[in-house]
């Protein structure tokens, strides 16, 4: 499908998840994870060509969880990190392969724009109460067996979306983005900015304005929507796995949603119809977006960006 520049909003925030990045179906070998960062490369180079600012953020839930996994498996032999030092080694692993990759597809079109990685901390209340109720599905997934005997090492299992069990940590709100002003800088002259992997390394602050970082996972569409409003900009394309969201889904009566406004969203939220380690926070995060000022939010599949950006296909969602 050919690009219509024209079509396209002058500024954008795309925000990539977990699983578009790094697939179920994948055992995460470089050379698999190279391939998929090529696809969505590919699959971002018309909004890359067309879009003066351009902002990427990802999600990083498969990779740090198989970080914990690793270490959880090694720990008599390697001093385990803490969870944001894993946040950060995702977001640098997953942010240098997607920043090589755009950069290769701008290359080999002769385009000279420029991509830039960096490296993003956001502050945390260290008081939230998310700290005391783990909520946030991280890394593979576990049959039930395995989730018991990992349960019993001291490890906190949830069940995600009947899809199966998976690690649960802390996920407090994102209070501001720490790096915000050299992120501001580098799109405002241009640069495509990748930034905010994983929903940022979370960080609190003290009293005398020192940052230090606290063992959680920030929620990367939440994060997303707050970069967007900081940096003004009014639309945000949230690209997943699958085309469309659904209420009811896998049930008898799932119906996929095309044009719905943040009210409605709202109303469809509050009955459950959005899993809490997957749909939930994208339709969180495009509420608030949209109640701060925002003008659209599309939810789609990471292949059919620029098809959603038409409304060809995608969840579209506007304000009342």
């Amino acid at each position: 499908m050919d690009a219509q520049p024209a079509r396209f909003p002058e500024r954008l925030l795309v925000a990539i998840g977990g699983n578009a990045t790094h697939p179920q179906d994948i055992r995460g070998t470089t050379e698999e994870q190279l391939k998929v960062a090529a696809d969505a490369a590919l699959a971002l180079m018309p909004l890359m060509t067309a879009c003066k600012q351009l902002v990427v953020t990802h999600g990083n839930g498969p990779v740090v969880g198989k970080i914990l996994l690793r270490q959880f498996h090694a720990r008599q032999l390697v001093a385990p990190m803490r969870l944001d030092v894993c946040v950060a080694d995702s977001q640098g692993g997953i942010g240098y392969l997607l920043t090589q990759a755009m950069e290769n597809v701008l290359a080999r079109a002769g385009n000279p724009r420029l991509v830039a990685c960096v490296l993003t901390e956001v502050e945390v209340d260290r008081d939230d109460p998310a700290f005391s109720a783990p909520s946030k599905p991280i890394g593979p997934f576990f049959s039930a067996d395995d989730a018991r005997a990992l349960a019993g090492t001291g490890w906190q299992m949830m069940q995600d979306c009947g899809r199966g069990w998976r690690l649960a940590v802390p996920s407090p709100e994102p209070k501001s983005i720490v790096n915000f002003p050299i992120i501001q800088t580098l799109a405002g002259e241009g640069w495509i900015v990748v930034a905010a992997g994983g929903g940022g390394i979370p960080v609190v602050r003290a009293a005398d304005g020192s940052r230090s970082g606290i063992q959680a996972v920030v929620d990367k569409d939440l994060t997303s929507g707050l970069l967007a409003r900081a940096l003004g900009i009014e639309h945000l394309l949230i690209l997943t796995s699958v085309s469309r969201v659904a209420i009811r889904f896998r049930k008898p009566a799932e119906r996929w949603l095309d044009q719905v406004t943040a009210a409605e969203m709202r109303h469809y939220q509050a009955e459950g119809h959005f899993g809490k380690g997957s749909m939930e926070p994208k339709v969180e995060a495009a509420i608030r977006f949209l109640q701060a000022g925002g003008k659209r939010v599309v939810i789609a599949h990471l292949d059919e960006a620029v098809a959603a950006l038409r409304g060809d296909t995608g969840t579209h969602i506007v304000p009342d």
